[in-house]
């Protein structure tokens, strides 16, 4: 099997949890920072996932950029799937969940980008929460994004 994790990261958050993915793929994965993708990276794919931290409700610039870049059918015939790393709001005042509720997470928007270049999602995106701006990590979301992994490996088996 053919897969690409793709990232950006900023703080070094999003990059832990790519490589937390990987690691549940051993050594069947390719990992890129989206600066370092290439359109011909996609070339017979059977598995994309990509991840970047949420800004403003958006995935970063770079990974806006790229995906925006690809043809309409570019991922025809690729499973798909995204994440994200997010401040959870539940956490924090009203304005951050007034915002969160108002412009959502990357992950979401990433996935349906993913779609509309011709992926077929096989599942749900997913975020880890960051205690804050800059993080870190908060506790037991390197876990959660292997168990993640391990649901997209099984849904790509039976795909």
């Amino acid at each position: 099997m053919n897969i690409l994790i793709a990232y950006d990261s900023v703080y070094g958050n999003t990059e832990k949890v790519a490589r937390a993915i990987a690691e549940a793929f051993s050594n069947q994965v390719k990992l890129l920072q989206i600066k370092e993708l290439k359109k011909q990276d996609l070339k017979a794919l059977d598995l994309f996932i990509v991840g970047s931290p949420t800004h403003g409700g958006r995935p970063t610039p770079a990974v806006a950029k790229f995906l925006g870049g690809l043809e309409p059918n570019a991922l025809s015939g690729v499973k798909v799937t995204a994440f994200d790393t997010r401040i959870l709001a539940k956490d924090k005042g009203f304005g951050l969940k007034l915002l969160v509720q108002v412009l959502g997470y990357a992950a979401s928007r990433i996935a349906k980008i993913l779609k509309l270049k011709g992926g077929s999602l096989i599942l749900e995106p997913e975020g880890f929460a960051v205690r804050d701006k800059e993080g870190p990590l908060e506790e037991g979301e390197l876990k959660r994004a292997l168990e993640w992994a391990e649901k997209i490996k099984k849904q790509t088996s039976r795909a």
